[in-house]
């Protein structure tokens, strides 16, 4: 059977599709689409997904990386939508425990806080509740020297208390591009860098697109009986091609997260503290990083280019030292930086900070579905809800007898993991190899969040390079698993969203760039220019993360 995600069958996957007439199309290949064509596959629906970049490149690669249960929307009440994500957690930890992990969260009770303590002990077991947390992840309330004993760098003057919860941390990438692989093999045809260009019509109904493939730079068509428009940002561009764009419509509002160096924000643990506005924010350790984020400001600029400026990193930076004034943070300590849009259901008269992050789903006269808002952490949930309106439609029209979603029993790590102990217990065994063939520690965790038991096979793939330098030998081999797997286009593709290295470790991009050009190069015979290019447009987005005009 032919490897889907292979960069070397792209030619034979392209060809496959403009030949079939597939059950659903879904335009979209963030974390949503990702998800509703796992959800639609595995139901028995022929299913082809597209994507004008690459898989997660939009705002599902920009998030604040928490498998969340939204602590601030039970304060704003929206009691359903902390019980539905915060049950998902649980969920997507089953499903992928190794990329989906514990991570236990303090909220510092500080004075004239946004949280009190009665509120925050209330609060929290409600929360506690509302999600079915396990009991050995419930919440506990810290006094002062307890709440300073697990962060020390916590202003001692302001501090009243505190408490843990927990949370789940992830790479939001790297699982868009996990539940993409679950989709393929499941049998989706999963395309990036092919852009919906207008929509087909038979029949007064949406019936496929036209689209244009960036790779071959050729047009094609694609044929569904159905379409589902998961466009995240350009959802609303869709519904205006459609001629179905009602006065409800999309807010834009963008989020900032900054990168430092562990040594300049030495975090013990993950915090969700309060800024001088009552803005709260994050700070999340990160193998050698802490980020910070996010700020929540509306956003009308260039979808396809959303850059952190000055005023954002000092916004942070300035909030950052005020929670925790030992630290004495500069701007110039920022290492990298992250940013991105949330296409959010505009309400009138509300503040972005205060629109419902709750989704829609909308139904234009010609048959298109489109689904927007929600969060990273109900995608599951947001994939079962727009194929179940698909499956309401079909059994309406043509009689097709329902299927329920599968999702809660599909591994997305292809069951390579039972549960978290299964996982510590791997991740020992990979640090103790990395420790025999002398490569740091670090990467024992780095793999396998990012690649599942995998890592053997990256580790064992090493000794086909000839490079001295350990580390070169070890990128090497996790670039010839993703061309061979993850479908991987550019340089950005591989540096960006299926390692991370560009936000959590953007030291070792220069030392690898050339050797990793080569292998490029040699895999897709690219010419002179071409490498040129890749590494110019590599350079320009380390300049973009890291200098802040």
């Amino acid at each position: 059977m032919m490897n889907l995600l292979s960069s070397s069958n792209r030619k034979a996957l392209t060809d496959t599709t403009k030949k079939q007439h597939y059950d659903l199309l879904i335009i979209g290949g963030g974390i949503t689409g990702a998800g509703i064509a796992l959800d639609a596959v595995s139901r028995g629906l022929k299913t082809v997904l597209v994507e004008k970049n690459d898989f997660a490149s939009g705002t599902s690669s920009k998030s604040t990386k928490l498998i969340h249960g939204g602590l601030r929307y039970l304060k704003q009440f929206e009691i359903a939508l902390v019980r539905e994500v915060g049950r998902e957690r649980a969920t997507l930890h089953k499903l992928i425990p190794n990329l989906v992990t514990s991570e236990k969260m303090l909220l510092p009770l500080i004075k004239d806080g946004t949280f009190g303590k009665l509120m925050t002990s209330i609060g929290l077991m409600v929360y506690d509740v509302l999600a079915g947390v396990e009991k050995v992840d419930q919440r506990k309330m810290l006094d002062i020297e307890e709440t300073l004993e697990k962060e020390p760098l916590l202003s001692a003057e302001n501090v009243e208390g505190g408490g843990i919860y927990a949370e789940y941390r992830t790479d939001d990438a790297r699982l868009t591009i996990e539940i993409i692989k679950t989709a393929s093999r499941f049998g989706a045809h999963c395309l990036n860098y092919v852009q919906a260009d207008e929509f087909i019509y038979k029949e007064g109904k949406v019936a496929g697109v036209f689209a244009t493939d960036f790779i071959s730079g050729k047009k094609m068509e694609i044929k569904a009986k159905s379409t589902i428009s998961a466009a995240g940002p350009w959802v609303d561009e869709l519904r205006t091609k459609n001629h179905s764009l009602t006065s409800k419509h999309l807010h834009l509002t963008k989020g900032v997260h900054i990168v430092l160096p562990h040594s300049k924000f030495p975090l013990k643990q993950a915090i969700y503290f309060d800024f001088p506005d009552k803005r709260m924010v994050f700070a999340i350790p990160r193998g050698k990083i802490t980020y910070i984020g996010t700020t929540d400001t509306d956003y009308s600029g260039d979808k396809d280019k959303i850059l952190t400026t000055k005023a954002d990193v000092e916004y942070l930076i300035k909030g950052t030292n005020h929670a925790f004034p030992k630290l004495n943070l500069k701007a110039k300590d920022v290492e990298s930086s992250w940013a991105g849009v949330r296409p959010l259901i505009h309400e009138d008269g509300k503040s972005a900070s205060e629109i419902s992050r709750k989704d829609e789903i909308f139904e234009s006269e010609t048959g298109l579905i489109s689904i927007a808002g929600g969060k990273l952490t109900g995608y599951r949930k947001m994939a079962e809800k727009v194929v179940d309106r698909l499956y309401d439609r079909l059994h309406k029209e043509e009689d097709i007898p329902i299927v329920e979603t599968k999702t809660t029993h599909i591994d997305l790590d292809n069951g390579a993991f039972k549960n978290a102990k299964a996982v510590k217990k791997y991740r020992k065994s990979i640090r103790e190899q990395l420790e025999v063939i002398g490569l740091e520690k670090y990467y024992a965790g780095y793999l396998v969040s990012n690649y599942g038991k995998v890592t053997d096979e990256i580790i064992e793939g090493m000794a086909a390079f000839d490079n001295k330098a350990l580390h070169l030998k070890l990128i090497r081999s996790e670039l010839k698993y993703c061309l061979e797997n993850e479908m991987v286009f550019s340089i950005q593709d591989f540096y960006i969203r299926r390692t991370g290295r560009l936000y959590f470790d953007i030291h070792s991009i220069k030392p690898t760039l050339e050797v990793i050009l080569k292998d490029f190069q040699n895999h897709f015979g690219w010419s002179a220019e071409k490498v040129l290019s890749e590494k110019e447009a590599m350079e320009k987005a380390i300049e973009e993360v890291s200098v802040f005009g």
